[in-house]
């Protein structure tokens, strides 16, 4: 090891098999830890002459008040909201913000990052590309100590603040409607699986299939990469199946502008011959013919809070323990599920 090499929770992480967030807890004494496994970490960071990072913490005090944000697409209405909020209410703390957006990249996502702390902004807003599986580079940045809250996309394991609508209840409300409106064959039209709000919309999915006493079907859930080659092939498959469902609930509106274009160009008719919805109130989703019934978010609402809660923790106006905000949203029923 290099002389004056600074060790970092990331080594002491490695050394011992567990996760960065791991020791963090551990250093800070968190009762969720076993008391065992807190001994072990904390020796080992003895063992190994762990110093906090002082330059992160000075870094803090010298700032440059300015904040990164990463959203996966700016052009996206939702998106576009949340860095309104983001940007009225960071201004209004006397904050600058810079804006990066991943195009649904991984490594893009990694770049972003990489240049934002490049360019010491204060600390980060980050909402997941839909790549993102694994995360390392998150880890790395909450081993060096560099303040960021993670929002509408997020990884439930990071142990940083978190600002999330209440997905599951979204999709419960819309495939209540849905069975409510006399449809009983409804399938899911999900995003790539291993992002967050796919798996939470899924649970409200299947949360109101079992009140209706519906037992879940593997072929009325189907997956799409959300690319509009990915989204047409998953229009064709249903229009080909015997049955076909009666009511169709895609995880985003983009996703269901998609799929509404496509059957109608074939001629099928909605909502008499399958029903439609969406998931997130785009402004499309209300002028395509017919309306889209769809569950909006705040996304303006978001942006806000994820910032006033981040500024809060960089102004010691709150704790540094992360905690999570869950908005809650609203289903907007419209032509496209209409009762038969």
């Amino acid at each position: 090891m290099k002389k004056g090499h600074q060790i970092t929770m990331k080594e002491i992480a490695k050394k011992l098999g567990v996760s960065v967030s791991t020791i963090s807890r551990a250093l800070k004494d968190s009762p969720e830890l076993h008391p065992e496994t807190k001994r072990r970490i904390v020796e080992m960071a003895k063992e190994m002459n762990y110093q906090p990072n002082l330059l992160a913490q000075s870094l803090r005090i010298s700032r440059t008040k300015t904040l990164g944000v990463i959203v996966p697409e700016i052009t996206s209405h939702f998106f576009a909201s949340c860095i309104s909020g983001i940007q009225d209410y960071a201004n209004k703390r006397g904050y600058n913000v810079m804006i990066c957006q991943s195009n649904e990249s991984i490594e893009q996502e990694k770049a972003n990052i990489k240049t934002l702390v490049a360019t010491q902004v204060d600390a980060l807003l980050i909402s997941l590309s839909r790549e993102t599986n694994h995360f390392e580079h998150l880890d790395e940045l909450y081993s060096r100590e560099i303040p960021f809250v993670l929002f509408d996309r997020v990884h439930e394991e990071m142990p940083v603040s978190k600002i999330t609508f209440n997905d599951t209840g979204g999709a419960y409300q819309v495939t209540k409607h849905l069975l409510e409106t006399g449809r009983k064959r409804i399938m899911y039209i999900s995003g790539p699986e291993d992002l967050y709000i796919s798996k939470k919309r899924k649970e409200g999915y299947l949360k109101a299939l079992a009140e209706f006493g519906i037992n879940e079907k593997d072929e009325l859930i189907k997956v799409t990469d959300l690319t509009l080659e990915g989204n047409l092939k998953v229009a064709q498959e249903i229009i080909e199946m015997n049955p076909r469902p009666d009511g169709v609930f895609c995880m985003i509106d983009p996703l269901a502008v998609d799929v509404l274009t496509y059957w109608k160009s074939k001629g099928i008719r909605i909502p008499q011959d399958m029903a439609l919805a969406g998931f997130t109130n785009n402004p499309t989703s209300a002028v395509v013919e017919p309306p889209l019934t769809t569950v909006s978010q705040p996304g303006y609402e978001m942006g806000k809070l994820a910032v006033s809660h981040l500024l809060d923790q960089l102004d010691g106006l709150t704790s540094d323990d992360p905690i999570s905000i869950v908005l809650e949203t609203t289903l907007v029923p419209r032509q496209s599920t209409a009762q038969l």
